[in-house]
């Protein structure tokens, strides 16, 4: 019978066995861990990103610092390097390389050329400055420059001063050239040029054809004077002979004094013409055939050669074009005249 109290069913106790005692209460079900939600994986990717971002910055410090120590060190050895070649307390040939466009801004400027011609003239154990020229021409400033300076440091130190060619010495080269002592070249070397000139372009006819207007503004009747993309009138045209002129007259008169007596003048000296290297001998534009050896060997009597041309060294190099890649953003671009001596 069951019990009137209780619900017929509802037995919470535990029921007794065959021998009138109770069972063991049944264990509990075991309850299943709560499961990872998408909240834990997004922190625990969140957190290894942000590892992995610590560390690949951490490595480019390093790398930066690492780059910059290199350059530094670079630059060091460069200078002690350019610095220790450059002097010498033992006779020997001093050279300084012209080559290349006779230009403000290049090797070949009269800001770079100059200041290795004083190191060579200062240091006591040159015995001569050669000039080791290669170079088509230039700017006649920037040649004026230069053979003004070779004339002073040669009375300065009383050091002689020879030019010696390779493939070419025209034009501004050669007006450089001519302040030299004496002149040596190959046989086939290319001589002279004694000549200015000053090239463009006119686009105005082509500009009419296709129907362009051409639309320059000025304050002055010249102010437009040598622009391409306008006429140019008789007045201009005899104003920029006229200063042609009077620059190939300068070129000539520095030409004459260099060479002096040696120089056989004829019709086409200086008419812009150019020579080989036995012409230019028998011209009197220049003195003998020889090479650098042979002058340090036989005309100086000091076979060391030491180079003293400014130019950019490896480190330099490296700054510049590193500067350049950060500074990508600034681009300049630079315009020359086309008043040339070539």
């Amino acid at each position: 019978m069951t019990d009137p109290q209780r619900p017929g069913n509802a037995d919470l106790g535990a029921a007794p066995d065959l021998w009138g005692q109770a069972a063991a209460p049944k264990p509990a079900a075991a309850v299943p861990p709560p499961t990872q939600g998408w909240e834990r994986e997004v922190l625990e990717k969140l957190v290894f990103a942000t590892l992995s971002e610590q560390r690949a910055a951490r490595r480019w410090r390093i790398f930066w610092r690492l780059l910059w120590l290199a350059l530094a060190g670079a630059i060091a050895w460069g200078v002690a390097n350019y610095e220790g070649a450059s002097v010498s307390s033992t006779p020997h040939t001093a050279v300084v390389d012209i080559k290349g466009e006779i230009a403000s801004g290049a090797e070949a400027s009269a800001e770079l050329i100059v200041a290795a011609m004083r190191s060579a003239f200062e240091d006591s154990g040159s015995q001569a400055v050669v000039l080791l020229i290669n170079s088509p021409g230039g700017s006649p400033v920037q040649a004026g420059m230069i053979n003004d300076e070779i004339t002073r440091l040669r009375a300065k130190y009383d050091k002689p001063v020879y030019a010696v060619v390779e493939e070419s010495c025209a034009s501004a080269a050669y007006y450089i050239a001519a302040a030299a002592d004496e002149i040596y070249v190959d046989k086939a070397s290319i001589v002279g040029s004694i000549g200015v000139l000053m090239d463009g372009f006119g686009f105005t006819g082509t500009m009419e054809k296709l129907g362009v207007e051409r639309r320059l503004l000025t304050a002055g009747a010249n102010k437009g004077f040598l622009d391409p993309f306008s006429p140019m009138s008789e007045k201009q045209r005899a104003y920029a002979q006229t200063m042609l002129e009077q620059i190939h007259q300068q070129f000539i008169e520095v030409v004459k004094k260099g060479r002096g007596e040696r120089l056989k003048v004829n019709e086409d000296t200086f008419s812009g013409l150019f020579w080989t290297g036995q012409q230019a001998i028998d011209m009197g534009l220049a003195d003998h055939l020889g090479s650098l050896d042979y002058v340090a060997r036989e005309v100086v009597k000091a076979e060391d050669v030491i180079d003293y041309t400014r130019r950019d060294n490896v480190a330099e190099r490296l700054v510049k074009r590193f500067g350049a890649a950060i500074g990508g953003g600034a681009v300049q671009t630079l315009q020359h005249s086309g008043l040339q001596l070539r």
